[in-house]
């Protein structure tokens, strides 16, 4: 499901702080620069009100972040909802004992983590990124909550790049975006 296809009035003024920036970070790439968003108040507040408008009242337990932009939208989604906010990071950057979840990437492989207790079985998740791409990241981050036993109940991002069927790689799991980016 997409916010888009539902032609709510706030997602032109999101879409259009969306920065895209050519050849970035490598040449090819079209990068979305979200931080253009979060420079307007109100097209942040949009973007987080479409969210809770969405995911309050559905028994959501947990609210899982994406390093590093997840970490923007997740936590004031979790709070507006009465979730926890659960950070999953790159290697190496949670103190503690951590579970792992290594995927692979079309440049090569990484990993994302979570402190071991930090959900538990049973627990109502949500995975929060600001976009999906190919999926991978995303595929990663249900993995690993669902290896702890949490059902992942959907997965929600701001942008989602079609062209790269990000969406087939989730094996059917809900994907709710805000905007889509079509390269012309």
């Amino acid at each position: 499901m997409s916010a888009y296809k539902d032609q709510d009035p706030r997602l032109h003024g999101i879409k259009t702080k969306i920065r895209v920036v050519p050849n970035f970070p490598k040449s090819g790439i079209m990068f979305q620069d979200i931080t253009t968003l979060l420079l307007d108040p109100k097209a942040f507040k949009d973007t987080i009100d479409l969210f809770v408008e969405r995911y309050k009242g559905k028994n959501i337990s947990v609210v899982a972040g994406i390093e590093a932009r997840g970490f923007i939208f997740g936590p004031p989604i979790a709070l507006a909802i009465g979730a926890k906010f659960v950070p999953l990071r790159k290697p190496k950057k949670l103190p503690g004992k951590v579970i792992s979840q290594e995927y692979i990437l079309e440049y090569g492989r990484d990993c994302l983590e979570m402190h071991v207790g930090a959900v538990e079985p049973g627990e109502r998740a949500l995975v929060v990124d600001d976009l999906i791409a190919t999926g991978g990241t995303l595929c990663a981050a249900m993995d690993l909550l669902e290896r702890v036993g949490a059902e992942v109940m959907e997965c929600a991002c701001v942008i989602e790049l079609p062209e790269l069927k990000g969406r087939e790689r989730l094996n059917g799991k809900p994907l709710y975006v805000l905007v889509e980016y079509m390269e012309i």
